[in-house]
């Protein structure tokens, strides 16, 4: 079967971005090639065309691998983000909240030259305000956790804008938690 050029490149993308996985999995399991291709079967030399992207592994593979490295494949909803435009300013919303791991979610980051402690209330709450109203996308990924967002919700002082477009998020959130406002 011919592929086009866009379904090659596609699989070429991924083939990559799996290959990177791998790589990094290795590498949080403190494994090198060698011990990695042998607890999941597999060899250094196939292992290593995974890792750089020359070739792709099926499911069941990629698995076996991963689950050698002590990690296991996840299905996580995509996230997409809407600019919005409000007070002279654009601002992003995602369409959906998300967890994050506790060391990213209580983590500390640096904002338009300020450092925030966010395993500290005060400082997660100046950090979200700063991230909802002015942060990019990528920055409300790596840092706005769904259930911390919620739970400070009420005392974010937000522009009303920025507020409208976020609250149907946190009103779903509360709903699927079964909490009421």
């Amino acid at each position: 079967m011919v592929s086009s050029p866009m379904e090659a490149a596609h699989a070429a993308f991924w083939a990559k971005r799996g290959g990177q996985l791998f790589k990094q999995a290795r590498h949080a399991a403190s494994m090198n090639q060698r011990v990695l291709a042998s607890v999941s079967g597999t060899s250094r030399t196939t292992l290593s065309a995974y890792e750089h992207g020359r070739k792709s592994p099926t499911l069941e593979t990629a698995g076996r691998i991963l689950d050698a490295a002590g990690f296991r494949l996840a299905l996580e909803a995509k996230v997409e983000f809407a600019a919005r435009a409000g007070d002279g300013r654009t601002f992003h919303v995602p369409s959906r909240l998300r967890r994050l791991p506790v060391a990213a979610a209580l983590g500390v980051v640096r904002l338009r030259e300020r450092v925030y402690d966010l395993a500290d209330r005060e400082a997660r709450r100046a950090a979200y305000t700063v991230l909802l109203c002015e942060g990019e996308p990528q920055e409300l990924l790596d840092h706005v956790d769904g259930v911390l967002l919620v739970e400070l919700w009420g005392e974010l002082e937000l522009p009303e804008e920025i507020r409208a477009e976020w609250g149907p998020l946190v009103q779903e959130a509360r709903r699927e938690a079964g909490v009421m406002n």
